[in-house]
């Protein structure tokens, strides 16, 4: 007889490892079967050098608050992933006061957070944006300025050799952080021992029995052996594969979806003459017509121990849902009810498109120059160019338009909380830990009541907000920023 488990984790990335660290806590005789198809977690987009490693807490990301066509700049979007940040940052910050993530400088290290523009037109709505937030209890610290030997003192290669006249401004903050997801991954996979992850699985298939239970099957990708078991509970976090996989469970949810998948590249430096200069996540405005994930950056990475500086992301495209997936992709996702939500896509956004062909035939030259742009003594000799991971990003139905472009992450859940998959990009690795509180209040509802005690001691503002209680707001940033050791 097929052996049945209790949960089933399909996919080794930051998702599946955080959902297995609080299934562990919060319910730890539980049998946890993780499914990975690479020959280890973390591969994927949840790899250091397949992401940037922001820890998005909407402290430098303009494009979380954009400008209206009155020229109202709304904080609640930038608020609210924060306040999503502060959870995964409190959990984070128990399983450290536990011993079960190591040293906290492995995972997670300070890093000023920036945003910097130019020109009139940028430099005023960035004005706007700082009158908006420098009130906030979570944005408490913001610093604005223009004046250029004010930005030198904050990052000095943004100023070094720009030209005089120009009008700039930036904005920091201090209490930002360097996230490296890869590091974390291992290490929340560990803090979950009742959690046997299998590498070198594959899953193929899902199918609803009829006493409720999931059949999964699958091979192993090394010597092709078939692998079977039943599971109570499946989730897909195998980032732009959980679309597949949900579309063969056969779930009426996933009805309407599609991915459209842009890839991306980074130049990258670890010539420490560069990299001792610039210590922060510098994020500017996106270029016309670009996706929000296209916003150009200069970041400090700090990855095992060493610290390197990547600029980027120049968009790629492949037809590929996973850096190693395969070249049938796109097509193969096409179903009757996903069709027409995908056509009407791809008419509304010519702009994306124009987009994408303009960063394909870039020359190298052309990227080094986009990078002068942010650091004008940028040498070539001392970039080169790194493939970062795929971004499977969410197409889905819309009564008003037919099909939308949606930039973010996404959880569908079977009508019986049995099955649940996670699909989209940025910001979730850093809001991973909320999105896994989400998918465990939609799955059991009726085990909540039992673990909520045990959630709130691990993060005690579960299911309340900070931002509106200032005192509350200044000890937790306080208490997880020691716990952390990420205080500058």
């Amino acid at each position: 007889m097929t052996e049945t488990i209790d949960v089933a984790l399909i996919g080794g990335g930051i998702m599946s490892a955080t959902l297995a660290a609080l299934i562990h806590q919060v319910q730890p005789d539980w049998k946890v079967e993780v499914y990975e198809r690479l020959s280890d977690v973390a591969l994927e987009s949840s790899n250091p050098w397949n992401n940037a490693g922001t820890g998005h807490a909407a402290l430098c990301e303009l494009n979380y608050m954009p400008q209206d066509a009155h020229g109202h700049v709304d904080p609640a979007k930038a608020i609210g992933i924060n306040e999503q940040f502060q959870l995964s940052r409190q959990f984070w910050s128990h399983l450290v006061e536990e011993g079960l993530l190591g040293a906290p400088d492995t995972f997670i290290n300070p890093t000023p957070h920036m945003t910097f523009v130019r020109g009139d037109k940028d430099v005023e709505y960035l004005r706007k944006r700082y009158e908006a937030l420098k009130d906030q209890p979570l944005f408490a610290g913001i610093e604005f300025s223009e004046d250029p030997a004010v930005i030198a003192e904050w990052a000095p290669l943004l100023i070094n050799r720009r030209a005089v006249g120009e009008r700039i401004a930036a904005t920091r903050i201090t209490a930002g952080t360097d996230v490296d997801f890869g590091s974390l991954t291992h290490k929340l996979f560990g803090a979950a021992p009742n959690a046997h992850v299998r590498t070198n699985h594959e899953v193929r298939s899902l199918k609803r029995l009829k006493d409720g239970t999931w059949r999964i099957r699958g091979r192993q990708t090394l010597g092709r052996s078939p692998m079977e078991i039943n599971a109570r509970f499946v989730f897909v976090g195998a980032g732009g594969w959980a679309l597949k996989l949900l579309q063969k469970s056969g779930i009426p949810e996933i009805k309407g979806y599609g991915v459209f998948p842009i890839g991306g590249q980074f130049l990258r430096t670890d010539n420490p003459a560069v990299v001792s200069k610039h210590q922060a996540k510098v994020y500017s405005q996106a270029s016309v017509g670009a996706p929000p994930m296209s916003v150009p950056h200069l970041d400090t990475r700090v990855v095992d121990g060493q610290a390197s500086l990547l600029f980027g992301p120049y968009a790629t495209f492949s037809p590929k849902f996973l850096k190693r997936g395969s070249m049938l992709d796109l097509v193969t996702q096409v179903r009757p009810h996903n069709l027409l939500p995908m056509l009407a896509v791809a008419k509304d956004n010519p702009s994306l498109i124009t987009y994408l062909i303009g960063q394909l035939l870039q020359s190298r030259k052309q990227k080094m120059d986009s990078l002068r742009e942010f650091l004008p003594t940028a040498k070539d000799e001392d970039w080169y160019l790194i493939e970062a991971g795929q971004r499977a990003q969410v197409m889905k139905k819309d009564k008003a338009k037919g099909g939308v472009l949606q930039f973010g992450t996404e959880v569908i859940t079977g009508a019986d909380g049995t099955i649940a998959g996670l699909l989209g990009a940025s910001p979730g690795a850093s809001t991973a830990v909320p999105i896994m509180l989400d998918v465990l209040r939609k799955c059991f509802p009726d085990r909540m009541t039992a673990w909520e005690p045990r959630l709130r001691e691990m993060i005690p503002t579960y299911g309340s907000t900070l931002n509106d209680v200032p005192e509350t707001a200044a000890k937790v940033l306080g208490s997880t920023a020691e716990a952390l050791d990420i205080s500058l």
